[in-house]
């Protein structure tokens, strides 16, 4: 897949700056690149400048450092000595390990989700939708975008805020993940209908079938991604 331009990423988070909070700028600007990283707009193995990101956003580079450790902490992005930073790439054994963690949170979504917070329920399905536009109009990597905010949404369903934090970054690294796949339509273009269909159970009130449903799909996905990474192993 090509990488996206540099510049594409480095504008959005540029439009953004006048948005950052003086007091926690460098959290601030770890959250825009986690962002640009989920939205897919960031690729494995893409540098990340520290002097551009400074300029862009007005801050000095010890802001933009302390950003980067932030990163690095949540396995986004890596150091290379006199090299750089650069967007990290998610190894086999990471994958299996985020797939762990995402039945743990996802699957206690749904079996929260007739206690879930007002609201909550409407993001699992406009996530849906906003799937099934992106695909009629071909738009594959905005399709997992959508397929990234609509397991955000089952998590939610929890109704905890470090849940929330939780997945946010592991659904980061996950979009790390499907770059790993040479074609987005290929890969997210079959779970679609497995969106619809859990997010159908779980607003009939199967709850039970609606996890059943969503650790088969979490599985099968797991599966696709290893063989992936297993056909690019020398």
């Amino acid at each position: 897949m090509p990488v996206p331009a540099q510049g594409s990423w480095l504008a959005g988070i540029a439009a953004a700056r006048h948005d950052l909070d003086r007091t926690s700028t460098a959290a601030r600007i770890a959250g825009l690149l986690r962002e640009q990283i989920t939205d897919g707009r960031l690729a494995p193995g893409e540098r990340v400048r520290e002097e551009e990101l400074g300029e862009a956003l007005k801050v000095s580079r010890n802001t933009v450092r302390e950003a980067f450790r932030l990163l690095a902490q949540e396995r986004l992005l890596v150091h290379e000595f006199n090299r750089g930073v650069f967007v990290r790439r998610v190894t086999a054994d990471g994958l299996a390990d985020l797939y762990r963690v995402r039945r743990i949170l996802e699957c206690e979504g749904v079996r929260c989700a007739r206690e879930a917070p007002a609201g909550s329920f409407g993001r699992v399905e406009a996530a849906v939708l906003d799937g099934e536009r992106a695909a009629a109009a071909g738009r594959w990597p905005d399709v997992g975008t959508a397929d990234i905010r609509f397991h955000q949404a089952i998590a939610a369903l929890v109704g905890s805020p470090r849940v929330d934090e939780m997945i946010q970054h592991l659904l980061a690294e996950m979009r790390l993940v499907f770059h790993e796949m040479g074609s987005p339509r290929k890969f997210h273009e079959p779970y679609l209908a497995r969106n619809r269909r859990i997010h159908d159970l779980m607003a009939g009130g199967d709850l039970a079938g609606a996890e059943r449903e969503l650790r088969s799909y979490l599985d099968d996905a797991e599966k696709q991604l290893t063989n992936a990474y297993r056909a690019e192993a020398p």
